[in-house]
């Protein structure tokens, strides 16, 4: 049984069990959150498909962590002199777990 939703502007398949990380939350550790929209559903032959978005299945999440992504770098490199350009920044992320896939069947 897998989902798919959509957390901000991003859109993850998520299973029971599964730990995903998402654009930064205001929510503390712990607490329990209910992700919407879902976009799909499926367990075992039966597939839902939302248009646009499934009203009958609920996922459930609960708050592991607050961290930060790795680091990026970009750089930027003209052939003059002192015109280089190195810029960096970590995204800030939250762990979350899937506690419960749920529909109305």
């Amino acid at each position: 049984m897998y989902a798919i939703v959509e957390v901000g502007s991003q859109q993850f398949k998520v299973s029971e069990g599964d730990i995903i990380d998402v654009q930064t939350i205001d929510s503390e550790i712990g607490k329990t959150l209910t992700l919407n929209p879902v976009l799909l559903y499926s367990k075992g032959s039966t597939v839902k498909v939302g248009q646009p978005h499934l009203k009958d299945v609920k996922v459930t999440v609960k708050v592991i962590d607050h961290k930060k992504d790795k680091k990026v770098i970009a750089f930027k490199y003209w052939r003059r002199k002192d015109s280089a350009l190195k810029k960096g920044h970590r995204q800030k992320l939250t762990a979350l777990s899937i506690v419960s896939i749920e529909t109305k069947e």
